[in-house]
């Protein structure tokens, strides 16, 4: 597999940019869409050609990672190769985006960065992030206003988080080489008692919450209505339990059910095992990515690739790295071929298949 993956990647290489050849629009940022010549007809949809998406893992810059954003263009060291090889690149973004507010109460550890983060995450090809984890909101309300405020003046791609439960569950949309891609963001993870104060309603602000699940299986429907593909980013699982919980393979099958191709997602700090639920694709927990505190098994980091054509996932890679100064250095050689050896091991208890139904 990890073979098939690199031919792959060698030759969608040259034209993968980031963002070099698709069309976006969504709720956050809002963006403007094409529409047809006037006093002409509408130009054929183009050929949809297969793409490649990475997926990276939890991302912050608290600690020795915050003089890294002094210069954001290199801010995440050399994984930025990695993600900007691929079509479409996605992480978690697991802090609040402020440099004021007041500290969530009862919480042992919060998060914050500037704006510059979304600027550093941009630069290293990373093309939309999710900010439903249960570090979202660290810093209250009024961090959510100037997250909200920062996403929309930088116009950096964002899920899961949103002025109110419309913006939150919305589905960013892009058009990538002919593939409609849809993208939902939601937390399975919050603390009991930020609940209601953390997740967005009609009219509050807030997190698209996966615990309310038929509000997520309506927001993958209206994302699959008029899209080739529709990815749902999780926060979701146990801390440091490499393997899913009930509620996890639950709420995958009921996703999956509604619409949703790819589900991938993380929280535990640790790398969970991903595979084929049918013809969709699952990854329970990609880990730590860009992280002060990883050590032993929590800084085992990596980007996942998907190979996607027609709709359907149809191979995946993972390129292992591992954490060292909070951010993720590539792997070669032998560690990297023990790297994904433990990374396929960590299958087994998923329920999930080596490979796609339909080969």
């Amino acid at each position: 597999m990890a073979a098939a993956m690199a031919g792959t990647l060698a030759l969608t290489a040259a034209a993968c940019g980031s963002s070099g050849d698709s069309e976006a629009e969504g709720a956050t940022p809002p963006s403007a869409t094409s529409g047809a010549p006037s006093g002409g007809t509408k130009p054929a949809p183009p050929a949809k050609e297969p793409i490649i998406l990475a997926f990276g893992g939890d991302v912050h810059f608290e600690g020795i990672l915050r003089p890294r954003l002094n210069n954001p263009k290199t801010a995440l060291g050399p994984i930025a190769k990695k993600l900007s090889v691929a079509d479409l690149a996605m992480v978690n973004l697991e802090t609040a985006i402020t440099t004021g507010g007041t500290p969530a109460p009862g919480k042992q550890f919060t998060f914050r960065a500037p704006a510059t983060a979304l600027t550093a995450l941009k630069a290293a090809g990373v093309d939309v992030a999710s900010m439903a984890n249960n570090h979202g909101m660290d810093y209250s309300e009024g961090g959510l206003r100037d997250s909200l405020a920062a996403i929309k003046r930088t116009r950096f791609p964002t899920v899961g988080i949103g002025k109110n439960a419309a913006e939150a569950y919305r589905p960013y949309r892009v058009t990538v080489k002919g593939n409609k891609l849809a993208i939902v963001g939601a937390t399975q993870v919050l603390d009991d008692h930020l609940i209601q104060a953390w997740t967005a309603t009609d009219s509050k602000g807030g997190l698209a919450s996966a615990k309310d699940v038929p509000r997520m299986v309506q927001a993958v429907k209206e994302a699959s209505k008029g899209s080739d593909v529709v990815i749902v980013h999780l926060h979701w699982g146990a801390e440091l339990e490499p393997c899913p919980l009930p509620r996890q393979k639950e709420l995958a099958e009921q996703l999956i059910a509604a619409g949703a191709d790819i589900l991938v997602g993380g929280h535990q700090h640790i790398l969970a095992g991903g595979g084929y639920m049918n013809d969709a694709y699952v990854h329970y927990g990609m880990g730590n990515f860009v992280f002060y505190s990883a050590n032993g098994k929590t800084a085992e980091s990596g980007v996942l690739y998907l190979k996607v054509e027609n709709g359907k996932v149809t191979k995946d890679k993972w390129d292992p790295a591992q954490i060292s100064g909070g951010i993720p250095i590539p792997l070669k050689g032998a560690q990297a071929k023990s790297a994904v050896q433990r990374w396929n091991n960590l299958r087994g208890c998923t329920g999930l298949d080596a490979r796609p139904a339909a080969g």
